[in-house]
């Protein structure tokens, strides 16, 4: 029998801003799961400096996203044979996998005794709401990146936005000259493939630097254009959809599944942008994010929670459906580790 400190581990390439790395965090911690604390490396990686863009990293990610998990594959974890790894880099399949890899039929050799139920849903149904649910918020439209960058409608919105994205901004594109310029240099060797998508990136970085600095110009013009739409049209539109497909109190009813953790990871991120705080409660948060779209837009209120206590005085009042589903995540355990985080 081989000893479990020799098993290669399963690597979480991940970065604590990040919306999607914030959804496999969630998977690898939830007590559902029952993941052990050594059955991960955990890695950082700072977006604000480019690393995700690196040759190292790209080696992993061609497409140099986080998170990032690299799993050794089955049949390659023996004593005598070479362990070879895969690299899943889409956050839906990547959140399904972490799934997958612990529940009560898996064959991980798991170090929790938790009964690791499968968070992916049960029936045809379920699995048809699940996945309108994932498909909206993961949609290119309302992109967590997208959101951040195009999150201002006027010039004093687009300054105040400025002072925290432009120092970023110019740290990455310091980093991609810098891989530029070593494999110009043959300091490394990179595909030209691998040159394009890096000149791809700077060149967005220029477009978005010139709009922060300048303030003005057709580029200006765009920018606001993009963001009326993303913020106007996009955002509520995915709202819309999600609402009304939640059961409540989470997203399939009274247990957490994978749409849950998709949901919760996009909706803390767009509450954040809007204003809000990891200690609003649902109502609050809802009303910023409803306030900060500036459209008069409104989620219907048609959800009746059930009390929670039958011996309560208090009359239970209609709220939105988006507003129990906050509700009910923020009281989760993991809410201050994680998905307060992305909120700070």
């Amino acid at each position: 029998m081989s000893d479990p400190s020799s098993v290669p581990k399963a690597v979480l390439y991940y970065n604590p801003a990040s919306v999607w790395s914030r959804a496999g965090e969630e998977v690898v911690s939830t007590p559902e799961k029952g993941y052990g604390d050594d059955e991960f490396d955990l890695r950082v990686v700072d977006i604000s400096k480019g690393e995700e863009l690196s040759p190292t990293f790209l080696r992993l990610n061609p497409k140099g996203t986080v998170p990032t998990l690299v799993v050794p594959l089955r049949g390659s974890l023996g004593p005598d044979v070479e362990t070879r790894f895969k690299a899943v880099a889409d956050p839906k399949a990547l959140v399904e996998l972490l799934d997958k890899s612990r529940s009560a039929t898996s064959r991980t050799s798991t170090t929790s005794s938790a009964p690791a139920p499968s968070l992916s849903p049960a029936t045809v149904g379920f699995a048809d709401v699940s996945g309108k649910i994932i498909d909206a918020v993961h949609s290119d439209a309302v992109a967590p990146e997208t959101l951040h960058h195009f999150n201002a409608r006027d010039q004093e919105s687009l300054q105040a936005l400025a002072q925290t994205l432009v120092p970023v901004l110019q740290s990455r594109q310091e980093a991609i000259a810098t891989y530029l310029s070593d494999s110009e240099n043959e300091i490394i060797h990179m595909s030209d493939k691998t040159k394009a998508f890096w000149n791809g990136k700077r060149d967005a970085i220029v477009t978005l630097l010139q709009v922060f600095i300048t303030g003005g110009g057709r580029q200006a013009e765009d920018y606001f254009g993009l963001a009326k739409e993303t913020w106007e049209h996009a955002v509520p539109d995915v709202l819309t959809r999600v609402n009304k497909e939640i059961i409540g109190p989470y997203t399939l009813g009274d247990q957490l599944s994978i749409a849950d953790i998709h949901l919760c990871a996009w909706l803390t991120h767009v509450v954040k942008l809007s204003g809000g705080s990891g200690n609003d409660s649902g109502d609050a948060a809802i009303k910023k994010v409803e306030r900060h779209l500036n459209t008069g837009f409104a989620l219907p209120e048609d959800f009746l929670p059930a009390p929670a206590s039958a011996l309560t005085k208090e009359k239970a009042v209609m709220r939105s459906r988006l507003a129990v589903f906050w509700d009910a995540m923020r009281a989760r355990l993991s809410w201050e580790n994680i998905f307060v985080s992305g909120l700070a």
